[in-house]
């Protein structure tokens, strides 16, 4: 059972850094949400809070250039060369790399930390399992060269370039095998104890968790990354939006996160205060089943909907800033991402639409979640569908049970959401534009829609180790599913955060793990 009340551990803590009128010069408090932590080690978390800590704890061997993150830099890596066949990279390892712990950086590292994610199969392991990985055969396709060069190969027909994004995922991080195995119960390869313990490179690690209440970080002035500008960071678990703007504006936290759009008003004018509203690789769309009805399967349907969908008014006035219109399916900041918006709210057009296709008196069911900003948007839509002569009944749920609904085709329309599981535009293609027939619940599987030539277009990008080529071949089906497909996708969400105006070099990115502690200053 959860716990309500916090722990005396957790309030002496947060006690301790935050008894001053301001916050402690060397320590940057941060106020959000941490109720859906679970476990900080990266073969394991895949929430928010603990993906957000990854890039400060651990290193991987490549990661995205923060100020340009379609540009992967050398980390633990200081360069590699692709196999003759394409199905193999060779890394020089960093030389003067450390751990926390003050142990070298080995090759045995890297095979330990990529082969334990396959092995203990968790939730983040599908990243690297495409390439032709499992339990059994993992541990082959990893190889010491000598003692500063490791052999990463794969069986999947994909490019180096497509594997470099996988190896710049929170799930590659390396992570120190002495130190894990040290704490190693009944084979979890330490598992259990990197819950809430840290084992990494990064310029921070973990000196306190106590789960859904508060996270401290700590240097790591050993860091190959460089030593942090601050020496603490403090997350503190405040679920409540309202109150977290509140410590803000009396200046008990530095950093406010995942604000809404009535707590960014409230903010405005305060001294000491600024805001922020940073795009997230998280799509909203409307997508029809179109096994259900033959209306629904009509290409005609799809069109008039993309003029039936009010996106500036849902993105800039209900909403107010936390979401933008976009509608293509890469999210905005990602490789090869069009930013084309070329369908605007056009009730007079839809109908003309319609009526030339013959179809008249048209109606469907939207499901989607009972919770906000879902149940908000449907019921925009529903008003604004409405003008073009379209009923839209609106079906809440719990979004669970939308969602098993929608796996089973057991719907008509659904308003959904889709966030990016790592930084590749293949983590969107392949969902959106992407069938295999085999039962995979992809976006176009819930659909129902039976994409043989886009199916095909996506393996290829995989395959393509050319990065311009690639760009071209997600820009191709972006463009096709933008004009003909069961989607409408309409809005890209927003991060609202708040920060205290003295700080300085903080940075945060499209992708959840796209945050930067290490330069803060204040």
């Amino acid at each position: 059972m959860k716990k309500i009340i916090p722990s005396l551990l957790a309030l002496s803590m947060v006690a301790a850094f935050t008894t001053q009128a301001a916050t402690p010069k060397d320590t940057l408090v941060i106020a959000q949400s941490t109720d859906d932590a679970d476990s900080f080690d990266p073969a394991k978390g895949f929430e928010l809070t603990t993906v957000q800590a990854f890039t400060n704890l651990y290193q991987r061997l490549v990661q995205s250039n923060p100020q340009n993150p379609t540009e992967l830099q050398p980390t633990l890596a200081t360069s590699w060369q692709p196999g003759s066949d394409n199905r193999s990279l060779t890394f020089e390892l960093r030389k003067d790399a450390k751990f926390s712990s003050g142990n070298p950086l080995r090759p045995e590292d890297v095979i330990f930390s990529l082969g334990r994610v396959v092995k203990l199969n968790l939730d983040p392991s599908f990243i690297l399992t495409q390439l032709g990985w499992n339990k059994d055969n993992v541990d082959s396709f990893l190889t010491k060269v000598d003692d500063n060069h490791v052999k990463i190969s794969w069986s999947a027909n994909v490019s180096p370039a497509y594997v470099l994004s996988l190896l710049s995922a929170p799930v590659s991080s390396i992570v120190d095998e002495k130190t894990a195995l040290a704490h190693e119960k009944n084979g979890d390869f330490g598992n259990g104890w990197l819950a809430t313990n840290s084992a990494g490179s990064g310029p921070y690690q973990i000196r306190k968790v106590v789960l859904h209440e508060v996270v401290l970080l700590t240097a790591n002035p050993t860091s190959p990354a460089g030593a942090p500008k601050l020496k603490n960071i403090l997350i503190k678990n405040v679920p409540e939006p309202a109150a977290r703007r509140l410590l803000l504006e009396q200046g008990d936290v530095d950093i406010a996160r995942n604000l809404g759009a009535d707590q960014i008003a409230a903010l405005k004018g305060k001294a000491g205060v600024k805001t922020e509203a940073i795009p997230m690789a998280s799509l909203y769309y409307i997508q029809f089943n179109v096994g259900s009805d033959p209306v629904l399967k009509n290409p005609a349907l799809w069109e008039a909907a993309r003029y039936l969908f009010d996106y500036k008014g849902i993105a800039n006035d209900l909403l107010k800033g936390q979401f933008e219109v976009h509608q293509t399916f890469l999210p905005k900041g990602f490789l090869g991402a069009l930013n084309d918006t070329p369908y605007s709210y056009d009730p007079e057009k839809a109908k003309a639409i319609l009526k030339k296709a013959g179809l008249t008196n048209v109606s469907f069911t939207l499901s989607t979640s009972n919770q906000p900003p879902y149940l908000d948007i449907a019921q925009a839509l529903q008003g604004s569908f409405a003008k073009g002569g379209v009923k839209v009944e609106v079906q809440p749920g719990l979004s669970s049970e939308v969602s098993t609904k929608v796996k089973a085709h057991q719907y008509q329309a659904t308003l959904n959401a889709w966030g990016a599981d790592y930084f590749d535009p293949n983590t969107n293609a392949a969902s959106f534009a992407y069938n295999p027939e085999d039962g995979s619940k992809t976006i176009a599987y819930r659909s129902d829609w039976h994409i043989p030539e886009l199916s095909k277009q996506t393996l290829a990008a995989t395959a393509e180790s050319d990065n311009n080529k690639r760009v071209e071949l997600y820009q191709a089906m972006q463009r096709e599913v933008l004009k003909n497909s069961p989607y409408v996708i309409g809005l890209q969400a927003r991060n609202l955060i708040a920060l205290r105006d003295n700080l300085k070099g903080y940075v945060q990115g499209i992708n959840p793990d796209m945050v930067y502690y290490s330069q803060v200053t204040k």
